[in-house]
């Protein structure tokens, strides 16, 4: 017995330092306060959140709905009623986190006595023991925690998430103090007391292991893999089932560690598997990490979008069947794609793979970019592939997650561009931006400068204050490598021309491939600068003939960005234009309202009626295309991003 202990011991020791390295090893997020973004493409967009986007938030929070006003009614006492849906004090912890990283990205007084103010409100709600929900506390606190699909811990979540953010910005801790109380009550209430609950729409997961990485309580890493061990056991059946019929719609048809295929709702699939992500990440638990590779491949090599959008129906605002991707009735929620950046970003965090970093890139400047105006202050909820002319931007949604949502990753884009470990530094995302790593006992600021994605040159410079070796690990795009995505549901037509290139200090460098990334391993010194040159072709994109809606058709896509043809820039009409067999390209410097762009002038064909009626004629036509993101931005039109290469194809819209 003291022989099996005494070993017990010992491998509980080998498993303690075996999981201290590989935390170590590990890619470890750099975060969005300590980046300083300067960048053409995104800081633009950020100055429109902090001004338009929020002020949207604002005016609709307090103004023109009950969200602010809940709180105010729960701290008087007085027996009012709750206004507006069950869930909506999650729409006010959305805009306090845009709120918080919007303040690192443009400091402003005013914004912050806002934000001062809403939070006081909210702490005010809180019941004394760390409950906090305007819906229940208004309605019936007896009913609390009697109805899993009531978004209570989805709305603790959101809490969560905007109190870290704000902390981390701020420094202020009172929203923190609130959110850790509450989290102490849900850790209390279920796990301690292990009390089954299933999460009716997932978030809180990813929230708790935010919570954790800040304040290093273990109790929020045991309450988040608790939450996710909970489904897949039957907890649900006549308290969330009811609702939808199906457990697949909430991912509770299975536990998580078995799940293989993608179902149900998209957001709350991709809200799941960030946090199952995130806590394998820590525990190195391989169930998590083998359903996780599994799940992700079902969803990227059967089930996304061009744009890295998924969940093509609306009926489940989610997924249906595989190779399921019509163009026109496309639900592609603007929720589903910031919950790709999520998931795609712990993936990559977990195993060290720039695939996904490649997945979250495409999400990030299509799928779920296209969720915001060029104005920042209109929205999409859906984002179709084409348009026969009736889609338009809305100003707010009776369901508003995603404004807030999207005005969040804008804010924040920050979190997605550096990685660091004890002895690597990582550059996933190409943006203008300045950051510092610590190298043992040295400081290494770094600075990028690029035009991406409207250009392919990057310069990375490095002034370490002393001489320092470690390994620069920098992300070579899949479609820079002709892989126009993991899997192959689409692929380009055709090997691009030009290659990838990377110099240091003028000079070709030896790198060698190592996930994905080109890993320049060696003693850096102060001056040093990497230049990454990649190919910007204009490259045409096909899709697998399971994929039926898109059979006979390309897309164009240059750089990370996928391209579409606009009523707007083709006099009003793109439903009678042919992808010859060889179209030839050209570039051109444009602008859609403020917004500077880059167009594609392709000569395609334009397909008329011939004189007898009975068939039809083509004539040369040179056409714009624009990015995706930037389209409906000039009122209604017509829109295509697959475009037919055969004529039998011409003008059917599904």
């Amino acid at each position: 017995m003291q022989y099996t202990t005494k070993i017990s011991l010992i491998a509980a020791s080998v498993l303690c330092l075996h999981a201290a390295h590989t935390q170590a090893q590990r890619i470890q997020p750099v975060g969005f306060s300590d980046v300083t973004i300067q960048d053409n493409f995104w800081k633009p967009k950020q100055e429109k959140v902090a001004t338009a986007t929020l002020n949207a938030c604002i005016i609709q929070t307090e103004e023109k709905s009950g969200r602010i006003r809940n709180f105010e009614k729960v701290a008087r006492k007085q027996g009012e009623k709750h206004e507006g849906i069950y869930y909506d004090d999650s729409d006010v912890y959305k805009a306090i986190e845009a709120m918080a990283y919007s303040l690192k990205n443009r400091p402003d007084a005013a914004l912050e006595k806002k934000a001062d103010e809403w939070i006081d409100k909210i702490a005010a709600a809180q019941q004394p023991d760390g409950y906090l929900n305007t819906y229940y506390t208004l309605t019936d606190m007896n009913q609390r925690w009697t109805d899993m699909e009531k978004h209570e811990d989805y709305c603790a979540g959101h809490l969560m998430e905007a109190a870290v953010a704000y902390y981390n910005t701020t420094g202020k801790r009172k929203l923190l103090g609130v959110a850790i109380r509450f989290a102490d009550h849900i850790d209390s209430t279920f796990r301690v007391a292990n009390r089954p609950w299933v999460s009716g729409h997932q978030e809180i997961e990813l929230a708790l292991m935010k919570m954790y990485h800040l304040t290093k309580e273990d109790r929020y890493l045991k309450l988040a893999d608790w939450f996710l061990e909970q489904r897949g056991h039957g907890h649900g059946k006549g308290k969330i089932w009811d609702d939808w019929k199906d457990p697949a719609y909430c991912q509770d048809n299975v536990p998580v560690k078995q799940q293989k295929e993608i179902t149900g709702h998209a957001v709350r699939a991709m809200y799941q598997y960030t946090g199952a992500a995130d806590v394998a990440s820590v525990t190195q638990d391989p169930g998590y990490l083998n359903a996780m590779t599994t799940v992700w491949e079902d969803v990227v090599y059967r089930n996304m979008y061009l744009t890295g959008g998924i969940g093509s129906s609306g009926s489940n605002e989610g997924f249906s069947q595989d190779f399921d991707l019509p163009n026109g009735s496309a639900y592609s929620e603007t929720c589903a794609s910031v919950g790709m950046v999520f998931w795609n970003q712990r993936m990559n965090s977990l195993t060290g793979d720039a695939k996904y970093t490649d997945v979250l890139e495409r999400s990030l400047y299509n799928g779920a970019l296209d969720g915001l105006s060029l104005t920042g202050d209109l929205f999409f909820y859906g984002n179709p592939l084409s348009s026969m002319g009736n889609n338009a931007r809305s100003a707010w949604f009776g369901t508003a997650c995603c404004p807030s949502n999207i005005a969040r990753l804008v804010a924040s884009v920050g979190d997605y561009i550096y990685g660091k470990s004890e002895t690597k530094i990582w550059v996933n995302l190409f943006v203008g931006s300045n950051t510092s790593f610590q190298i043992g006992k040295t400081n290494v600021p770094l600075r990028m400068e690029t035009n991406y994605p409207w250009e392919g040159n990057v310069r990375i410079k490095m002034t370490p204050s002393q001489k320092v070796k470690y390994a620069l690990n920098i992300r070579i795009p899949g479609w820079a490598a002709n892989t126009a995505v993991p899997g192959e549901l689409y692929s380009f037509k055709s090997a691009g021309n030009e290659k990838v290139e990377i110099l240091l200090n003028g000079k070709t460098v030896t790198y060698h491939l190592e996930k994905g990334y080109a890993v320049i391993d060696r003693i850096w010194q102060n001056g040093d600068e990497i230049e990454v040159k990649l190919p910007m072709e204009v490259r045409q994109v096909r899709a697998r003939k399971e994929l039926k809606a898109n059979e006979g058709r390309i897309a164009l896509q240059r750089g990370p960005l996928v391209y579409c043809v606009e009523g707007a820039d083709n006099a009003g009409e793109v439903w009678d234009l042919l992808m010859p067999e060889n179209p030839t390209f050209s570039i051109q410097n444009g602008r859609i309202l403020d917004e500077p762009i880059i167009s594609i002038q392709a000569n395609l064909l334009k397909v008329e009626a011939a004189a007898d009626g009975l068939n039809v004629k083509t004539k040369p036509q040179l056409v714009t295309a624009i990015p995706y993101y930037s389209w409906a931005n000039r009122g209604k039109g017509p829109m295509q991003v697959w475009l037919p290469s055969k004529i039998k194809n011409i003008r059917i819209a599904e």
